[in-house]
């Protein structure tokens, strides 16, 4: 993979602290505006990256570059990830993949089309022990009830309370609770479960947009209460429970650091398979597979399950009356 990184925020940065990991993974270019120059520079200089660019249109035109990764604001996945598309690039986004479900929809007609790879970066769909979970939940018996709770008081909330409205809590740029946190928690649920048949959000709205909200997916047979916080902490875990047994996760959805499963009569047992300790790792491996094989039956399935959850949003911000972007 020849990437192309687009953006310098902590999503990157974070990234580059793993991707030396994945040898084959060229960082070959990386975009930043013109305020951030001296940022992007630095992390030119520090991780090896062979190009930096403060315009797009010249990133794009650079023929060695086969992939784009999207770690833009929220606002801007859509637009960046259309043109990049539109220029026959692969694209990897980040999560959450749009702020519509239509949106989503465009972009997976015209990257098909095309046959591109477009695929959105979402850690736990790819992590060794949320596949464990998954292999797991047979055993549980009758799934009855799932709830994910990822309460982070945010840095950035006191400067919003202050009247500095960051991107994180901005609606304009498709920021709040919904998008930033429970996006992984619906990404969790929905990768178990599927689509849900009911979707209703009890949001806290500060200035419009969500701070802190309860989502609540409906099942035929199983009830899934997802909360995401930036107002307020709590310890992080989910709960599976079932007729024969339940897994506890320690931890955010985002991460599935370890779980504890137990199937009765027998003792808690706890389980970790992930094989890095980055978060980040095991998506990346994956996406580099991915396009070296071309393997576009994988990416159909995944963007199934992102337009799913996808829907699952636009669901959720219409019981609220909520509208982003």
């Amino acid at each position: 993979m020849h990437l192309g990184i687009l953006g310098s925020g902590k999503i990157v940065q974070d990234f580059l602290t793993m991707v030396g990991d994945i040898p084959s993974i060229e960082l070959t270019a990386i975009l930043g505006t013109a305020h951030s120059h001296d940022k992007i520079e630095r992390l030119q200089t520090t991780y090896g990256i062979k190009r930096a660019y403060t315009d797009y249109a010249e990133l794009l035109a650079n023929p060695t570059i086969d992939t784009v990764y999207v770690a833009l604001p929220n606002h801007l996945h859509y637009a960046f990830t259309k043109q990049a598309l539109q220029q026959g690039k692969n694209v990897i986004c980040e999560k959450p993949f749009t702020l519509v479900a239509s949106q989503l929809t465009e972009l997976s007609e015209l990257a098909l089309s095309q046959d591109l790879v477009l695929i959105e970066a979402i850690t736990n769909q790819y992590l060794p022990n949320y596949q464990a979970i998954k292999q797991a939940l047979p055993q549980l018996g009758a799934l009855k009830i799932v709830s994910c709770n990822y309460s982070q008081y945010s840095s950035r909330y006191d400067a919003f309370k202050a009247g500095d409205v960051l991107p994180a809590f901005d609606p304009r740029k498709g920021g709040g609770a919904l998008m930033d946190l429970n996006i992984y928690n619906i990404h969790f649920v929905v990768g178990l479960l599927g689509a849900p048949t009911g979707v209703h959000y009890l949001p806290n709205i500060e200035r419009q947009i969500d701070t802190s909200g309860v989502l609540i997916l409906d099942y035929p047979d199983t009830k899934v209460v997802c909360i995401g916080a930036k107002d307020s902490t709590a310890p992080i875990q989910s709960t599976l429970e079932g007729t024969a047994g339940s897994i506890v996760v320690q931890g955010p959805t985002n991460e599935v650091p370890s779980f504890d499963q137990q199937v009765r009569p027998e003792p808690a047992q706890s389980i970790d398979v992930n094989t890095h300790p980055h978060r980040m790792y095991a998506e990346f491996v994956k996406f580099d597979q991915v396009i070296a094989d071309h393997d576009m039956v994988f990416v159909r399935q995944q963007l199934d399950h992102s337009q799913q959850v996808m829907a699952v949003v636009d669901q959720a911000l219409a019981d609220a009356q909520l509208k982003l972007g």
